[in-house]
């Protein structure tokens, strides 16, 4: 009994893909970071407590939803043959039932638990965030409606997903200040422009995997990779720009400017080399890297408000 209740458990765990959600979390305290005013405090443990909970709970259910609608694809790829519904692990009701439940959750834990600053500069527990819950149910929205049926039907899916990816630090600015502001498109643009390299290298990488499945990612649809190159390096070039713009636009100091230039260089070097050789390891690096460049980029913007 132990031993099945434990593999169920850990079925549950699979469907929301922890470890690319734990990413969505820690950019929403970086989001939260960049909207609080005082740079000698931090923003409240509950706010941050909430927003990071419903956000995360968004984000698995968005992924257990993706999973239930291509329940009829992952079977076909070697890559996804190991997820709960084609193993027979879980049913497809119970994995209806956990995204559906997992995405309201989250959404309702931001709107009752996210209370922004009000004009005064003062908080008021218990107070409706809109603004937050909004951007935490476009991530479920854009992920599961827009995103997932597109796959099969356009190479541009990639950029249509990387909306919700780019949401997360959004929700947590958005806790903070309790409406739509300008530093939200200045994170939306970092992350929205990180997530098209690092998605093409992992594409690029199971293009086949994702050819027998019918879906039509652009390294699917681009035999050559010479497409694929330049659009890695053109948003290359966006995420260059826009990891500056915090600084510009006196979201962060002079600290976060030195780190953004050193991490854009570092990032540069597996992009070019794999958009000009189109071979596995230069890919994997790529995504590598990506991995590392992110996290170390929202630490020093955050870094660079205190």
């Amino acid at each position: 009994m132990t031993a099945a209740r434990g593999g169920k458990l850990g079925a549950y765990w699979e469907l929301g893909k922890p470890r690319l959600s734990a990413l969505a979390v820690f950019a929403v305290v970086a989001g939260a970071y960049m909207g609080w005013p005082a740079r000698t405090s931090h923003p409240p443990l509950d706010l941050l407590v909430t927003t990071t909970a419903g956000t995360f709970l968004a984000a698995i259910g968005s992924a257990a939803l993706n999973m239930y609608r291509e329940r009829h694809l992952d079977p076909l790829m070697a890559r996804t043959q190991g997820r709960p519904l084609p193993t027979g692990r879980l049913t497809p009701g119970e994995v209806l039932a956990f995204g559906a439940i997992a995405s309201l959750c989250g959404v309702l834990l931001v709107l009752f638990g996210a209370a922004p600053l009000r004009f005064d500069g003062t908080r008021v527990v218990g107070d409706l965030n809109w603004t937050a819950a909004v951007v935490c149910a476009a991530i479920v929205v854009s992920y599961v409606v827009v995103y997932t049926p597109m796959k099969v039907r356009t190479p541009l899916n990639t950029l249509v997903g990387a909306i919700p990816g780019a949401l997360p630090p959004v929700v947590g600015h958005a806790a903070v200040v309790g409406q739509f502001a300008l530093p939200q498109a200045v994170l939306f643009a970092i992350l929205f422009c990180w997530q098209i390299p690092h998605f093409l290298a992992i594409a690029w990488r199971y293009r086949d995997d994702y050819a027998k499945a019918g879906m039509r990612m652009l390294p699917v649809v681009d035999p050559t990779g010479h497409r694929t190159a330049i659009v890695m390096l053109l948003y290359t070039a966006g995420l260059v720009i826009a990891s500056l713009l915090p600084f510009v636009l006196h979201m962060a100091d002079e600290r976060y400017a030195v780190i953004a230039l050193l991490l854009d260089a570092i990032f540069f070097v597996p992009i070019l080399f794999a958009a000009l050789t189109r071979r596995e390891n230069a890919m994997r690096m790529t995504f590598l890297t990506s991995i590392v460049y992110l996290p170390l980029l929202l630490l020093a913007m955050v870094w660079g408000r205190l």
